[in-house]
């Protein structure tokens, strides 16, 4: 077999069979059909510029019966080229006395202790929530009665708070792992569609048996996963980790251990805490608060596909959209859930924290999204690396406060612009779970949010028609969109005030999403089994 072609910006009908995508191909190699021996589709993409023409924009890999450097050169076409292959060779290290230990098991620490294990370092992972399995029960308690589990919820347990989402699996970090990481996931089960969709997904109800495949693989490699265990302190010696202090049912214990890689996630305040005490460099850093807004996603599929909404290629419509307003505040769309609910994700007693999730075949009543405005220390009202933090806290309690517990408070947009209380709903009904308490969103959000979402759903609602429809339904508040705290680090990936702590993910302020926290645990593995 000789070389593979990359061959990119392919436009086919929503209905394109195999062949089509050859015959395709054939023409943009300037080649007879026969000459195009095989295809492999590579990547595929809606155009939905143009609402009478919606089609698919399509990339493939082609072997061909001529000379593919040959041919190359003579074409001079950007979107033909040689595919060079791809290969993600493990680091080579000796191997330590002591097994690494990784703090967390969402994808950073999930994809840290895959590649530790793989590379026979028998790594140690614990988890203070529960098996994926177990924690299904614990969230459903929580959404149906509201009752929280603070140790196991939509935050904290197996796969992390991505496995209650949508199962978004888009970055724009570019990195060569990203390959290796959808690879893992669709080696795991998930659906093979996420190698060749330009903005692929697994969805909340197929994400529980990917995580609990990974895990099996860990184990079978050597490695260790330990459940309702969590980190309470970090021993050191000689600036150095020399091992962690466990706490679980079986009581207190210390592991020895050289190498801790920390990806605890966002919402692990209590580990801010202990670094803070131990004096580690920390950092507040800018973050986002805002609401999610639902829409019928019928709306949202005809706004995007015109008359070609509801076809059976397209399934349920996405958005992105920003604006940068005059006072200097940019507010935008974060973690669109097509066909999806609005979930209640609270971590801590107390206090009310909004997301969304999708299932796989994103075909719910309502789609929905975080309307997010950026702040930064300027806004926390106090001084100090978990500033943010606090800045989080004042606004769930305010929300649980005004809700009288664990419903959330959420407003007709129509409303919302004319500053009075919903005390109703009309054609878009809540679907946030464990339920909703009409009223105001400023009852815990400052007008230094409030007051850029209003000035920004009429521009949002010119960029996607009906975003600013007065039925849609703004509920409260979204605190969690990425982490309030950067775990400071070198080139190295280590913690500059500990040797041996690795600073991992989305918890750290390295990542934003599942498949950059999950690139982000390969990079801190791949530090820690090259010795470093």
């Amino acid at each position: 077999m000789g070389k593979m072609l990359h061959v990119a910006n392919l436009h086919l009908g929503l209905g394109f069979t195999g062949e089509d995508l050859r015959r395709a191909a054939a023409k943009k190699l300037r080649l007879p059909e026969s000459a195009v021996i095989r295809v492999e589709l590579a990547k595929k993409s809606v155009d939905a510029r143009k609402k009478d023409r919606v089609h698919f924009v399509c990339a493939v890999r082609a072997e061909v019966d001529t000379d593919e450097g040959r041919l190359v050169r003579r074409l001079k076409d950007s979107g033909v080229r040689i595919a060079g292959p791809y290969e993600f060779r493990l680091p080579a290290g000796p191997k330590a006395e002591l097994p690494p230990v990784v703090a967390g098991f969402g994808p950073g620490g999930m994809f840290a202790g895959l590649l530790l294990a793989r590379c026979g370092h028998r790594p140690i992972i614990i988890e203070r929530g529960q098996p994926v399995e177990e924690r299904q029960r614990a969230v459903e308690s929580f959404w149906e009665k509201g009752e929280l589990d603070p140790e196991s919820n939509v935050q904290f347990g197996e796969g992390g708070a991505g496995a209650f989402s949508d199962g978004k699996l888009t970055t724009g970090t570019g990195d060569g792992r990203i390959r290796y990481v959808l690879e893992e996931l669709a080696a795991a089960g998930a659906p093979e569609e996420i190698l060749t969709d330009a903005k692929p997904h697994i969805g909340t109800d197929r994400l529980p048996g990917v995580v609990k495949n990974i895990r099996e693989r860990i184990i079978s490699l050597g490695g260790q996963v330990l459940f309702e265990t969590r980190l309470t302190d970090i021993i050191t010696a000689g600036g150095r980790v020399t091992g962690v202090k466990l706490q679980s049912r079986e009581g207190e214990r210390v592991i020895p251990c050289e190498k801790l890689i920390l990806a605890v996630g966002h919402s692990a305040r209590d580990i801010f805490e202990l670094l803070h005490k131990k004096g580690l460099p920390l950092s507040a850093k800018p973050f986002s608060v805002g609401v999610r807004i639902e829409h019928p996603a019928e709306l949202i599929d005809r706004a995007q596909y015109g008359s070609f909404a509801g076809h059976p290629a397209l399934g349920a419509a996405d958005y992105k959209l920003s604006c940068h307003l005059g006072s200097g505040r940019g507010v935008y769309t974060f973690c669109m859930c097509p066909g999806g609910t609005v979930t209640g994700a609270a971590s801590e007693p107390g206090g009310i924290v909004t997301n969304g999730m999708s299932p796989w075949a994103r075909d719910g009543a309502n789609s929905n999204a975080a309307l997010l405005v950026g702040v930064g220390p300027g806004d926390f009202g106090s001084e100090g690396a978990l500033a943010g933090v606090e800045y989080q806290r004042r606004i769930e309690r305010l929300a649980y406060g005004y809700a009288g517990g664990y419903r959330a408070p959420a407003q007709r947009v129509a409303d919302f612009m004319e500053r009075r209380a919903s005390t109703g709903f009309g054609s878009v009904l809540p679907t946030y779970r464990p339920g909703v308490a009409p009223g105001d969103v400023s009852c815990c959000l400052p007008e230094h949010i409030c007051g850029p979402l209003r000035e920004a759903l009429p521009i949002l609602g010119r960029q996607l028609k009906g975003f600013d429809s007065g039925d849609a339904v703004l509920t409260a508040p979204e605190t969690r969109s990425s982490s309030p705290v950067r775990v400071l680090r070198g080139e190295d990936m280590q913690s500059p005030g500990l040797r041996g702590l690795f600073p991992c993910g989305e918890g750290a302020g390295y990542a934003g999403g599942i498949v950059s926290a999950a690139v982000d645990g390969l990079r801190c593995a791949q530090a820690a089994a090259e010795g470093r």
